[in-house]
């Protein structure tokens, strides 16, 4: 079992559910910076679970501790108060720029993931195939970064997050420096790879019709400090497409509810 995350103020740890009901367990997460006595709250007692396999977007103005929340869930950081378990393990973090090394090619930056869980030469080569593969990049383990697309290195990127074998994958804005069209055929593609691998996945994003588009839930933070304002499941059947018109209806919804936190927190 992983280890929880907690502070001195957190108290007890949180125990993993024995029937695994959780594959991410944030609760009652605060987290704050700044010195003592000057500290600025960014999150505010967050709970939150992820069930494995469930695909869960995080939604909210920028500002708002997405992405504090993401780091701490990854174990980048520590909370304030509160505790969260990720019960099989650290998890595979993509971010929005694509990190991969320029002097290595494509195979071997997945390669270099597959070396740090102890597999040999043989093995590594195989497997990074099979993750480029799976990203539908075949043939280009011995391509540099140079020679990739924005889509394409992002699809090296998926891969080699994938590579860590982790049960769950967090994903902070991964597609929002892409163009609409690219981003696009990505959404279809993590959707087809989340489907196929069965891999639990927390996204982080500000863009509404994506979170709709992508999520079985998506949740809603409230701006400085980030709380859970709202939860929606979303029941609209995959594949989806953003223009698909319950896609943009349920939207249109969301965006109200978000704008309505972003002016509450502006009168304050």
């Amino acid at each position: 079992m992983a280890p929880t995350l907690t502070t001195e103020q957190a108290g007890t740890a949180v125990s993993a559910p024995a029937d695994g009901a959780s594959a991410v367990r944030i609760q009652h997460v605060s987290k704050s910076f700044g010195r003592p006595g000057a500290e600025t709250p960014v999150l505010d007692d967050i709970s939150l679970d992820v069930r494995p396999g469930e695909f869960v977007c995080l939604l909210g103005a920028s500002g708002c501790g997405k992405s504090t929340l993401l780091n701490l869930a990854s174990g980048l950081d520590r909370p304030t108060s509160g505790a969260i378990e990720v019960p099989g393990g650290r998890p595979a973090l993509m971010f929005q720029e694509h990190a991969l090394f320029p002097w290595l090619t494509a195979g071997k930056n997945i390669e270099l993931a597959l070396r740090l869980r102890g597999l040999a030469r043989v093995e590594r080569r195989a497997e990074a195939e099979r993750l480029l593969e799976l990203v539908r990049l075949r043939g280009s383990h011995g391509k540099r970064v140079h020679e990739l697309s924005g889509g394409m290195r992002q699809r090296v990127a998926l891969a080699r997050a994938l590579a860590q074998d982790s049960s769950v994958l967090l994903m902070d804005e991964p597609f929002a420096a892409l163009d609409a069209i690219t981003r696009d055929v990505l959404h279809g593609e993590l959707t087809r790879v989340w489907e196929e691998t069965g891999i639990s996945v927390l996204f982080v994003t500000h863009n509404v019709r994506e979170a709709v588009r992508l999520g079985q839930r998506v949740v809603l933070l409230s701006s400085r400090p980030g709380r859970i304002a709202r939860e929606w499941a979303i029941d609209i059947p995959q594949p989806r497409r953003i223009e698909d018109a319950a896609v943009a209806d349920l939207s249109i919804e969301i965006t109200e509810e978000l704008r309505g936190e972003i002016r509450r927190h502006g009168q304050h």
